[in-house]
Parts: C-alpha cells; sequence; structure tokens
C-alpha cells in the first residue's frame, strides 16, 4: 500500500513594488539598520565599560545579599474559580 501524499503545486503570483511601497521599505531598511548600530555601538561602551572596572579592580558592592523575592511572608494565592 502507498502512503505518500504529494503536495499539490503553489501558484505564485509577483506583485509588482509601487514607488511608493519602494520609498517605505528603503526607509524602514535604513531605521532597522540605524536601530541595529545604536544597539551595537551601546554594547561596544558597555563591553569596555566593564573592561575599565575589571582593569582598576573594582569589586562590586556587596552589602547584603540580594534575593528576587521581598521580605516578609509569601502572600496565600487564591485558586481560580471554575466555571
Amino acid at each position: 500500500m502507498d502512503t505518500t501524499h504529494e503536495p499539490s503545486p503553489v501558484h505564485l503570483e509577483i506583485e509588482r513594488l509601487t514607488t511608493w511601497g519602494f520609498i517605505k521599505e528603503f526607509i524602514q531598511g535604513i531605521g532597522l539598520t540605524l536601530g541595529m548600530t545604536i544597539l551595537w555601538v551601546l554594547e561596544i561602551f558597555r563591553n569596555a565599560y566593564f573592561r575599565m572596572l575589571d582593569r582598576l579592580n573594582v569589586k562590586p558592592r556587596r552589602r547584603k545579599r540580594a534575593s528576587a523575592f521581598p521580605p516578609g511572608r509569601p502572600r496565600k494565592h487564591r485558586r481560580p474559580h471554575a466555571a
């Protein structure tokens, strides 16, 4: 028994890009490029800053242990009401 399934061919229709569509895509590409460049530059400065702190042998401030949970007793959570 043959169980192979051949997918039906998909007909692709290419739409011609209008002038305004091209301008919009071009500006969007420039915006994405500038955004990624800004992130890249910020990462370079961040790495340089931490490298400088490392060279100056600056230790992190440790006054008390940090916790992700606030102090005190945890709140009791109510179960959601089942309909």
